[in-house]
This record gives C-alpha cells, sequence and structure tokens, in this order.
C-alpha cells in the first residue's frame, strides 16, 4: 500500500512512523513534511490547503490511501477532492468536518444528538457583548467560532480581560462562542468513526497551557499521557455510548456522515462527563503518545476507516505500559516565535518534529512556535515520564521553553475527579 500523508507537525510525524511499522505498507511520502518526517517518507511539495493540488499530487503518487492530519485542509475540502478523483481518503468531508470548524455548529449537532456540553451563545456584533458577558460568571470562556490552532479561548476570572479578548476576535471579523465553565479534569479520547460505527482508542490527557500548574495563556497543547490510570474502567464506553456514537448518527442523519478520526475533548465535571469541544481529526500532541502503544497495524485500520469497512476489523490491539509526550516550544511561543535557531539533539529516538526544516548546510533550525514533542515510553506512568525527560535532556535550542510537569499528578495519584469519574 502507498500512503501519502497530509501536514508538516510533530502528529504527521507520529503517524508516517507508525505507518512505516505497518507491513502493508511499501511507500510512504508526507506532504509537505519536515526534518523529521524527511527521515522515514519521501517529501513533496504540495500546497495542502488547496484541494485540486493535492488531489492531483495524490494521483500522479499513485496513491492508494491519503491520510490527512491537520483541520484545516480537511476544513477547506482536501478530503472530498482527494476521493472525487478517485483516491482513497482517510478525513471526513468538509461538511462534517464542521464539527470542528464551527463551534456553533458543532453546539447545534450537540443539542440534537441531546448530548451534554456548556451552555453558550454566539456574538458576532460588538453591541451585544457586554449584555451576552453579564449572563455568565466567571470563570468566563471566550472562543473563537472558528479555527484558531487551540490559541483562540481565553478562560480567566477577569471581565475585562474575557471582554478584551472577545472585541479583539470581534474586530478581526470572527464571531465569538461565550460558554460556561466546566469543572472537573479533561480527557481527549480519539474515535475512529465509519458512519454510525464508532471504535474508541485509549484516551488521553493533554495540557493546553503553557506553564507549569496549568499557568499562561492557551497554546496548541505543551504535552500528554495516555492511558489515564485515575480513570474509571467504565469512561471509555460511557463516552462511547452518550456522546460520541449519537453525534456520529446525527451526522449521519443529517446526510453528511463522518469518516475519519473524531475527537472528543471532554469534562469530567461534578454533574457528570461534558464535551468541550469536538475536533475533526487526530490532536496533537495526544497522537504522539496513543499511536506509540497501538499494535494493530496502523494503515490498514484506517484505509478500513477510509473504505466503510471499520465494522468489520477485528478488536484493537494495544501495547501495556505508557507513553508522555513534553513540547518544546520556541522562545516568546504561543506569541510570535523566534524562528530560524539551530536545534540540536533532534534526531534522538522519541523526537518527534514539528515546526523544524532543515538548511541547506544540514542543520536542522526552528521554524514554528512548537518545535518538537520528546516522546517517551515505559511500563508505567512514572517510567515514561523519566524517559521523556531524559530524552529531552538532550535537545537544546535557544530560548526554548517546555513544561516540566507533564504527568506529573497522574503520576503522584493527585487528579481530583469527581464521584464516579
Amino acid at each position: 500500500m502507498r500512503v501519502l500523508v497530509v501536514g508538516s507537525g510533530a502528529r504527521e510525524h507520529a503517524i508516517v512512523l507508525a505507518l512505516a511499522q505497518d507491513p502493508a505498507v511499501t511507500a510512504l511520502a508526507c506532504v509537505p513534511g519536515n526534518a523529521g518526517t524527511a527521515a522515514v517518507a519521501e517529501q513533496h511539495g504540495l500546497n495542502v490547503l488547496d484541494p485540486q493540488a493535492v488531489a492531483a499530487g495524490a494521483k500522479a503518487w499513485e496513491a492508494d490511501l491519503v491520510v490527512i492530519g491537520p483541520e484545516v485542509p480537511l476544513v477547506a475540502g482536501v478530503a472530498d477532492a482527494v476521493r472525487a478523483a478517485g483516491v482513497t481518503c482517510f478525513g471526513p468531508s468538509a461538511e462534517a468536518a464542521r464539527i470542528e470548524g464551527s463551534k456553533a455548529f458543532a453546539k447545534d449537532v450537540m443539542a440534537a444528538a441531546g448530548v451534554r456540553t456548556a451552555s453558550a451563545v454566539t456574538v458576532d456584533n460588538p453591541a451585544h457583548l457586554d449584555a451576552e458577558l453579564a449572563r455568565f460568571t466567571a470563570p468566563y470562556v471566550v472562543k473563537d467560532d472558528g479555527l484558531a490552532a487551540g490559541k483562540g479561548v481565553v478562560v480567566t476570572d477577569d471581565l475585562d480581560a474575557a471582554r478584551a479578548h472577545a472585541m479583539r476576535l470581534l474586530d478581526d471579523g470572527h464571531p465569538v462562542l461565550l460558554e460556561s465553565y466546566l469543572d472537573g479534569p479533561e480527557v481527549s479520547l480519539f474515535c475512529l468513526v465509519d458512519g454510525s460505527t464508532v471504535v474508541p482508542l485509549l484516551p488521553a490527557q493533554d495540557f493546553k497551557r503553557v506553564g507549569d500548574d496549568d499557568t499562561g495563556p492557551n497554546t496548541g497543547g505543551m504535552g500528554a499521557y495516555a492511558p489515564l490510570p485515575w480513570a474509571s474502567s467504565g469512561l471509555v464506553d460511557e463516552i462511547v455510548t452518550r456522546i460520541v456514537a449519537p453525534v456520529a448518527a446525527e451526522l449521519v442523519a443529517r446526510g453528511t456522515p463522518f469518516s475519519g478520526l473524531l475527537y472528543a475533548g471532554l469534562a469530567l465535571t461534578s454533574t457528570g462527563t461534558q464535551v468541550v469541544e469536538f475536533n475533526c481529526r487526530f490532536g496533537d500532541p495526544e497522537t504522539q503518545v496513543v499511536l506509540p502503544l497501538l499494535r494493530t497495524p496502523l494503515a490498514g485500520l484506517l484505509h478500513a476507516v477510509a473504505t466503510g469497512t471499520l465494522a468489520q476489523q477485528p478488536p484493537l490491539e494495544w501495547s501495556d505500559g505508557a507513553a508522555v509526550t513534553v513540547v518544546v516550544a520556541a522562545d516568546n511561543y504561543p506569541g510570535t516565535p523566534r524562528l530560524g535557531d539551530v536545534v540540536t539533539g533532534s534526531e534522538g529516538e522519541g523526537v518527534l518534529h514539528a515546526g523544524t526544516r532543515r538548511r541547506a548546510d544540514g542543520a536542522v533550525v526552528s521554524a514554528g512556535g512548537r518545535v518538537l514533542s520528546v516522546v517517551g515510553t515505559g511500563p508505567d506512568l512514572a517510567a515514561a515520564r523519566d524517559d521523556a525527560y531524559r530524552r529531552l535532556a538532550g535537545v537544546q535550542l535557544v530560548g526554548s521553553h517546555h513544561r516540566t510537569d507533564i504527568a506529573l499528578r497522574a503520576v503522584e495519584g493527585t487528579v481530583v475527579t469527581p464521584a464516579g469519574g
């Protein structure tokens, strides 16, 4: 099977590495890729936001399967164009990808499916902002209604800060979603979805705030771990039965069935599990810890989803143990990052590239805000965490920063869950 992966982040590096271990894969390409994916896959310089260009590139490369990593190409309709060109594609249609592309659409789907989520209101006129904000109490949750790479969200006790963020979004022409705050620990659950068939992967937890102890602004994610030693044994079944399956069924009923990876971001609140958000693709950085634990060959699994045969697949097989990833970010991230600095130690085992490129002289340099994801594995979460930070010690990037507390509370047993959570 010839597999072409679309994307350039650590998520795509993790996907490429998993595909490379599948004996059914005879050729791998990644477009546009990065300095890490280049070591295991062909690189091709396509514009991944141009549906026709990706479709033509996939045809020319004679791909048997296209796997689309990021959300922006999916929302732009790249999967539709690839399928229209006669190439099998893993990734939802543009219509189904609205589950991530429009938070208001996602809220409407959840309401119709009877799925619990935060109460919310959409504001598209600055004149209505103050009246709508007055309906909420601290902590205030203000979101960009569209795609914002995880950085369009502000959660704050400061009403003025909430209002200022909302006004910035509105001034840029972006509708704003105001939400009630959901307490409790967050869980990420990836589910392979083929119409009404739902197959969950391992649950994970990611860390959105830039600083230790969940301080500072939101980012695209500063680290993650899997599985969750503190989660109840029935949590995944509950999420699938009460949340993911009803949403998948509602999309089928609307004539826009979902085919691909449906990501449920959840809060285990004091009043039960509720949805924080849905994404239409593998999450980053959770992919970096979930895929290393998957023993079932990935290419066949993704091909089954893309061809509508997921229900015929045997149960997934998983490795024992755990995985932890820590993101190395460039100076000033999540603001405008400093770029072009030499990265050393990036060729080590478990080091996945995100924002990197290789200069003409062969040096790897930073080319994005999140530069690397360093992954550790072990027989338990404590060992995996130690492994990740040991590997990270070999990475050097001027001005870079990372969190030092990824998975620490889970290792210490101090994650507070609601009764029955």
